[in-house]
């Protein structure tokens, strides 16, 4: 018998947001480590709050919105908010009932900024890392440290030249015949533009670099990773400035971050194979796994000393784990080029897609090790 093509909605429902959501969805154990690290946010959360006055979002949900739009890649907070409207799962996730009103975009963005100014994003990175550690899930002694290029949300032709010191701009860049309007031509061919002397309009943070002399030149940020060799997870995720050393400074820094002054190792590509990092490493008492640059002028800074023990092959095996954090970034966490502008912002997407990688890569590892793992 053909059914009938009609629907009559009941004027009551008990269905619960709950039922909706299958028993096995990855999102299930994900939610709850997740939750476990924001209970222990919760003095942070008072003390950045008043007392009194009109009531805001719950910083709790909104860090689980955040959350999903890395999980599900929503390019944008207005979609994000379009989409919390008629999706159940992701009500489900924030805490939103069926029934509960969906703030709007530009109230999203607005606290999202106070979580900026607070550094929420830093202390729940540092939760998550806390529950890894009291699962035994983080190596002490042994990391690795790369770097990845991040695309910013400024094109070429917001890169002109810097106000000089009488106030006037250096106009040579412009073409008398390009004619006007927001996106007008422009030919800036043969013509010298460096950091020193140009800037981008649209994004002042951003530098223009270019990642081999193979590579065209863009307007971006580097994004910084320390990875341990235990469970290849992130414990330490920064964005800085691109230069020719921000990758070495900013793996210093992150080693420096560390708690406690043992012995330890660090795996890194043939980039950090230079004589001031080698030796940065080694007064930190910081064995360099670095890969051999033996082609390099001057030739390698490590040598037999480094390469012939067993642990060196096995850093240099494990080290090429940190691209799946990378990958899965680019891919899913959109972080191959930023949506937002200024470093701090960028920073901030950053450690929270670093975080995003760290919590599906726990979660899965607690399904697979069984309850015990995940109390």
């Amino acid at each position: 018998m053909r059914g009938s093509d009609a629907m009559q909605e009941s004027l009551f429902t008990v269905a619960k947001l709950e039922d909706f959501v299958p028993a096995d969805h990855p999102l299930r154990p994900i939610r709850s480590l997740v939750n476990e690290a924001l209970s222990r946010l919760n003095g942070l959360f008072n003390t950045i709050y008043a007392d009194t006055g009109r009531t805001s979002i719950a910083p709790e949900k909104l860090l689980r919105a955040m959350l999903i739009q890395v999980f599900f890649s929503v390019r944008s907070e207005r979609q994000l908010a379009e989409q919390i409207r008629y999706n159940l799962l992701y009500r489900w996730f924030i805490g939103l009932a069926i029934d509960d009103e969906v703030w709007d975009h530009s109230s999203f963005s607005k606290n999202r900024d106070r979580l900026l100014e607070h550094r929420v994003v830093e202390n729940f990175f540092t939760e998550v890392m806390t529950l890894a550690d009291k699962r035994k899930l983080l190596s002490k002694d042994h990391f690795s440290v790369d770097g990845t290029l991040i695309q910013a949300w400024a094109s070429h032709k917001s890169f002109t030249p810097k106000e000089r010191e009488d106030g006037k701009n250096d106009d040579s860049d412009s073409d008398p015949g390009a004619g006007a309007g927001r996106n007008a031509a422009a030919d800036w061919h043969g013509k010298p533009r460096s950091n020193a002397t140009h800037a981008s309009t649209t994004d002042p943070d951003s530098r223009l670099f270019r990642k081999s002399q193979n590579a065209a030149a863009i307007l971006a940020y580097q994004g910084h990773v320390l990875m341990e060799h235990r469970s290849g997870l992130v414990v330490g995720a920064v964005v800085t400035h691109a230069d020719g050393y921000g990758e070495r400074a900013a793996a210093l820094a992150m080693l420096d971050s560390l708690p406690g002054k043992r012995a330890r190792t660090v795996a890194a590509d043939k980039a950090y194979d230079t004589r001031d990092f080698v030796q940065a490493c080694r007064q930190r008492h910081v064995t360099p796994h670095v890969a051999s640059h033996s082609t390099r002028w001057g030739g390698s800074a490590i040598d037999g000393r480094t390469t012939r023990h067993g642990g060196y092959a096995i850093s240099q095996t494990i080290r090429k784990r940190i691209e799946e954090h990378f990958g899965w970034g680019k891919t899913v966490g959109h972080i191959r080029q930023t949506v937002y502008r200024g470093i701090e912002r960028v920073d901030q997407h950053f450690k929270l897609t670093m975080t995003a990688s760290n919590i599906v890569r726990m979660a899965r590892m607690f399904s697979a090790m069984g309850p015990q793992m995940s109390k």
